[in-house]
């Protein structure tokens, strides 16, 4: 947040980051904060991977990061498969301990002869009527300390309370065994204590809609003065939600005309053209080539690396033949000592780097692209990943959608009337004036289209012939 809060000042003028994911983990934070940064004249520049700021560059980045995360899901389902088998041995997963029990030499559980009465204790008080605030300060009195070594809270006596594990029940995602720990209250004793807790429970908080998620958020911009267009909702009268993408300088400042755009409109629009641009043949061979050529003809560090690695096989060599020729001193040995330790680290890194950014083939890139057209469009995750990947920016005119995507030449306006015809087939009955607070003000040609703005704004994202064909 300081260094967002910073760019304002152009104090600098790139942040650098060791890899892309390093920015963020989340994909709508990253889109939003280098939106933000791009704004100020602040660039995010990858020191390791070989990505520019061409919409190839950025078609390549989604389809990396894809991959990344798919190596690291398949990762996650081999460790899984491991704790899995622990769970159903009743063996100790790793993690927190918990309290009340301890781990033998065969990594079971046992009762803690110390923590175990204390559990107990607490089951008996709470299912007789005791409030958890007066056992609290009993334990507190009789210096009970937590997992930690510090006084229990609040929350220590009702996580207990709600453990499972003190029935005996040993669970892991989905897996769930009964029986596998040694069971530190009886059952009636736990239901009885569920019962009051369920009793004294406060409502909880009602989550946000999923509805409310703008998945243009980011990439969408207002064609009249080229600012952001911002998610907004509201309730009518009769209690409905409607929700709109609406230009900044109108909502913030009135410093535009542009009228609010209903989302699921635009949503569902591009979502619908992209998928069905992803029919074409050609062009899903185009994307393939462009980002197989890119991966294969940009250096990365890995081959740095690799030379390295046979440069210190070649000097452990010399270092060998030496000593077989009865040369040896603490130098060499110490020398030695320092290779082998570089040779493993190395040896480390370079498999690390090499799951992280696996060599992709043309059908392994073409796969991961035609994926898209399968997609479930009623899906949230997927619906936000096909933008993600594909979606460079929305300009939103009165009388058209300027929709560019990543790769050259991926450029589409759509008119008035193709977004009408695509409605009645959608809707039959509405008009496209239902999706925006009043009447569209239909031009039929673009002298009537403010673009000086859009033009200084779309600079990063086009050379500029593209962007004087784009505009025209």
């Amino acid at each position: 947040m300081q260094m967002i809060a910073d760019s304002k000042q152009k104090l600098f003028d790139a942040v650098i980051v060791w890899k892309i994911d390093r920015f963020s983990r989340d994909k709508y934070d990253s889109v939003f904060y280098k939106n933000a940064l791009k704004k100020n004249g602040v660039s995010v520049v990858s020191a390791t991977e070989p990505i520019d700021d061409t919409p190839e560059g950025q078609l390549m980045e989604s389809i990396f990061e894809g991959f990344s995360v798919y190596y690291i899901k398949d990762l996650a389902l081999k460790v899984s498969r491991g704790m899995t088998e622990n769970v159903l041995k009743g063996k100790f997963n790793g993690g927190s301990l918990t309290f009340g029990y301890m781990i033998d030499e065969n990594k079971y559980f046992q009762p803690n002869p110390d923590t175990a009465p204390v559990v107990q204790d607490i089951f008996v008080r709470y299912a007789s009527g005791e409030t958890v605030k007066s056992i609290l300060n009993s334990l507190i009195e009789s210096g009970i300390k937590n997992k930690h070594g510090k006084p229990p809270t609040i929350n220590f006596v009702s996580a207990i309370l709600k453990n499972r594990r003190y029935i005996g029940e040993y669970r892991f995602k989905d897996t769930v065994v009964e029986n596998a720990l040694p069971p530190l209250v009886t059952q009636d004793i736990f239901d009885k204590c569920q019962k009051r807790l369920e009793a004294n429970k406060r409502t909880p908080a009602h989550f946000k809609d999923v509805n409310d998620k703008f998945i243009l958020t980011g990439k969408i911009f207002c064609g009249h003065c080229g600012s952001t267009m911002a998610g907004v909702s509201g309730t009518s009268k009769t209690g409905a939600k409607h929700r709109y993408y609406h230009c900044n300088r109108a909502k913030r400042k009135k410093l535009c005309n542009k009228k609010r755009i209903r989302k699921d409109l635009i949503e569902n629009f591009v979502i619908d053209y992209t998928v069905n641009l992803l029919n074409d043949k050609s062009l899903i061979n185009q994307l393939t080539e462009i980002c197989y050529s890119l991966q294969t003809n940009k250096s990365s560090t890995l081959p740095a690396m690799n030379t390295r690695l046979k440069e210190i096989e070649k000097e452990l060599d010399n270092i060998m033949t030496a000593i077989k020729q009865g040369i040896y001193s603490p130098t060499i040995k110490s020398t030695l000592d320092e290779l082998e330790e570089e040779k493993a680290n190395l040896e480390l890194t370079v498999t690390k780097e090499q799951i992280e950014r696996p060599k992709l083939s043309k059908e392994q890139i073409r796969h991961w692209i035609e994926k898209f057209r399968l997609i479930d469009k009623d899906d949230l995750t997927q619906r936000q990943q096909l933008i993600d990947v594909f979606v460079n920016a929305v300009y939103v005119y009165d009388d058209k959608l300027l929709i560019t995507y990543n790769y050259k030449d991926g450029d589409k306006c759509i008119s008035y009337e193709e977004i009408q015809e695509y409605m009645n087939k959608k809707e039959n009955s509405d008009s496209l004036n239902d999706y925006q607070s009043s009447p569209l003000s239909l031009c039929g040609t673009p002298e009537g289209i403010r673009t000086p703005d859009l033009l200084v704004r779309s600079q990063t994202l086009y050379p500029t012939e593209l962007r004087a064909r784009v505009l025209l």
